[in-house]
């Protein structure tokens, strides 16, 4: 279920997006025409849009992944992984093209193996993109940023 808040600017009716925080992982309500600026946390009035991965644990994942509004692009990878690391610049500069349409994440498979066996990630890395809590796409194998960018944009909601 898609949450939407009525957002009066005056002129026009609009709805709002629910945006979790980066940094201490709050739900915040940004008008979806305000999501390009941006915005700041309404708890700890960090930033909203960083332009770089977060690293997710699955403490915090099922916030960005099923609460929030944003589909969320989460690079399953390992740090033993020669493939992975070669493929970290790619998604960190991925990230700086795809905010604020797009959430990019990583989750360290060693750290989290229940996180990884949830979502049966055999091969690493592992791009899955998830909205609403529903896998929505999934690569395996290192690509570079712009195989990164419009492998996304393909699979985004409404791009089919």
């Amino acid at each position: 279920m898609m949450i939407c808040t009525p957002y009066f600017d005056g002129s026009t009716m609009s709805h709002s997006l629910l945006v979790p925080c980066p940094h201490c992982h709050t739900l915040n309500r940004v008008p979806a025409e305000r999501l390009q600026d941006g915005g700041q946390c309404g708890r700890c009035k960090a930033p909203l849009m960083s332009g770089t991965p977060l690293a997710l644990g699955a403490q915090h994942f099922d916030v960005h992944a099923q609460q929030g509004d944003l589909p969320l692009l989460v690079d399953f990878w390992a740090p033993w992984c020669g493939p992975c690391r070669s493929m970290a610049p790619a998604f960190e500069a991925a990230a700086a093209s795809l905010e604020p349409r797009v959430r990019l994440a990583k989750v360290n498979t060693e750290e989290e193996q229940r996180l990884a066996a949830r979502f049966g990630i055999r091969s690493i890395p592992t791009l899955v993109l998830i909205h609403k809590g529903r896998e929505l796409a999934r690569q395996s194998g290192a690509l570079g940023q712009e195989q990164i960018v419009r492998w996304a944009q393909a699979n985004l909601p409404g791009a089919r």
